[in-house]
């Protein structure tokens, strides 16, 4: 099932644009629950569907946001590359093939923007790209409680002078976007799901990739172990779970660029670019 976060609360989406609202009084942490599937059925069992809000925010209440990196093949040719000048594209070989995965913080609640809402490009940065991924909700006791879409957006330039400027290349006001839905499963998502970016500039298309899930190197469980092994999350987290779409090196967004980021089963996530001031 796919829950909305809107202006007027939560929704659980019961037919193509039809959903039945959660009462107010009994949302408080509900993206924290562990029996969040089986809650949303029974507060929706016997509902009356009605049209669903038109706008949507970010599906994150007070959660955390992480992310894995190097999780694909792609992303580990870009990475090296990028970092070559400085002498830091064999650590991101390295950590491909390692035991021990990339995990890095990404995001504050008050970062992260929801659908066609704006992500923001740095003002000190001229090579800026999104990144499409696969975000876990992830419970206080580490189970996986659904999926969503997000935007990791990268300032390339950054992290390419020194890896150490990670941190600034990833974290700041506007870097995240999520949703435009969770999708609240018992069931794993399947391997086969598929990730789109398409990119637009003044109407038209100036990028399109894919990939599956099968491209990743590293299983969902297994970051997720890693990122609880020595944290907790009292009101849980999201993951990120890393990209295998990557625009080529010429590339860079521009104010009022439209990324959309869609995924199999969950939607589209719609975002503006705007540059920082």
């Amino acid at each position: 099932m796919l829950l909305y976060r809107t202006a007027s609360g939560w929704w659980v989406q019961t037919a193509p644009g039809m959903g039945v609202p959660l009462p107010r009084k009994a949302t408080d942490s509900l993206t924290a629950r562990e029996d969040l599937f089986e809650y949303l059925e029974t507060a929706t069992r016997g509902g009356t569907p009605e049209a669903l809000p038109r706008e949507f925010l970010a599906p994150i209440e007070v959660q955390e946001v992480w992310a894995a990196g190097v999780t694909y093949y792609r992303s580990r040719a870009a990475r090296m590359a990028e970092s070559e000048s400085a002498g830091g594209g064999d650590f991101y070989d390295l950590v491909y093939s390692a035991e021990r995965p990339e995990l890095f913080f990404k995001a504050t609640p008050h970062r992260v923007v929801g659908p066609e809402a704006a992500v923001r490009i740095r003002r000190d940065s001229k090579w800026n790209v999104p990144e499409p991924e696969l975000a876990l909700l992830i419970s206080p006791r580490a189970k996986i409680l659904g999926y969503t879409a997000a935007n990791d957006m990268s300032s390339r330039d950054i992290e390419g002078a020194n890896p150490l400027y990670l941190p600034q290349a990833k974290v700041y006001d506007g870097c995240c976007a999520l949703g435009p839905a969770i999708l609240v499963s018992r069931e794993k998502i399947p391997a086969e799901t598929g990730v789109h970016l398409n990119i637009r500039r003044a109407g038209e298309a100036v990028f399109h990739g894919s990939m599956k899930l099968t491209e990743m190197k590293r299983g969902l469980e297994e970051l997720v172990a890693f990122l609880f092994r020595e944290s907790s999350f009292p009101n849980g987290c999201f993951l990120l779970t890393g990209t295998g779409i990557v625009p080529p090196d010429s590339f860079t967004l521009a104010a009022g660029d439209r990324v959309e980021i869609s995924i199999d089963g969950i939607g589209m996530l719609a975002n503006t670019v705007e540059q920082a001031q």
